[in-house]
């Protein structure tokens, strides 16, 4: 659908219910190891990988989770930049700092991005590093083509990760911080906005990964992917892809056929 045929703001459901959330159990948390197999999937399936719908050109900015740094992006962004799409890294060293001091370096390094190219930014955001692409969004909606999340807590109880304590110990931020900012990255974005999780997720409650939905914002849920493997799990990887791929201004929900079918829950299960 053309987003400049979008006359009225579009009907959407209601927020989900605020409450305390738990961080994912133990046994999911261990199991986060397998990360590795879907790396190794990802190469494996390499050739099917690339039958994924091609990009055209426009910027693709990689953000990575927290305590990770480009290396960490750098899979995806060989993919993406193998399908058509012209990828950067974020540049900013590991992802420690935390959201408010991030902020204004992101957007410069945005800023330069669109500059260059002249063209709107696709932001694909890891993890805490989906936290920072929806804030562009919201700062910059000007210089942001769409906004792609992996495993990202932005909605509901953030609170509910495992890694909560350590990011606040190395940030010096609560994630209560700055009230404001926190609900508006949690609300509604003014592009494009999927968010790619699951419920096998060992380090962050999935519920905190869901949006609204709306005609612009897509929730895709991938199974039995890990956390820290699912920025090179291949059904995600195809997701992206996928998402990417949508020409500039106009947005359609994601169609889980295809060679990772059986990867996805169908769309109604979103939310439940």
């Amino acid at each position: 659908m053309p987003l400049e045929q979008i006359a009225t703001p579009p009907e959407r459901s209601e927020p989900l219910a605020a409450g305390p959330l738990r961080p994912p159990g133990l046994g999911l948390l261990l199991a986060e190891a397998r990360g590795i197999f879907e790396f190794n999937a990802s190469v494996l399936l390499s050739p099917i990988l690339l039958r994924a719908p091609r990009g055209d050109g426009h910027p693709v900015l990689a953000l990575p989770g927290f305590l990770a740094g480009d290396l960490s992006m750098a899979p995806m962004r060989r993919y993406l930049r193998e399908l058509g799409h012209d990828t950067y890294a974020w540049q900013m060293g590991r992802n420690t700092r935390g959201v408010s001091r991030t902020r204004a370096a992101l957007r410069d390094r945005l800023a330069a991005i669109h500059s260059v190219t002249t063209r709107k930014v696709s932001i694909v955001g890891w993890s805490l590093g989906g936290i920072f692409a929806r804030d562009l969004a919201l700062q910059a909606p000007e210089m942001v083509r769409s906004v792609i999340t992996l495993g990202t807590p932005f909605a509901n109880d953030v609170r509910a990760t495992n890694a909560t304590w350590l990011y606040e110990a190395m940030s010096g931020e609560a994630v209560e911080d700055n009230p404001e900012l926190r609900s508006a990255i949690a609300g509604d974005l003014p592009v494009p906005a999927t968010s790619i999780y699951s419920r096998t997720d060992g380090i962050v409650n999935w519920r905190t990964c869901l949006s609204r939905a709306s005609d612009t914002a897509e929730n895709i849920e991938v199974h039995l992917a890990s956390h820290v493997g699912l920025g090179v799990n291949p059904a995600a990887l195809w997701a992206v892809a996928d998402r990417l791929a949508q020409p500039e201004g106009e947005f359609r929900q994601f169609d889980r056929s295809g060679p990772f079918a059986i990867a996805y829950s169908p769309p109604e299960n979103a939310q439940s």
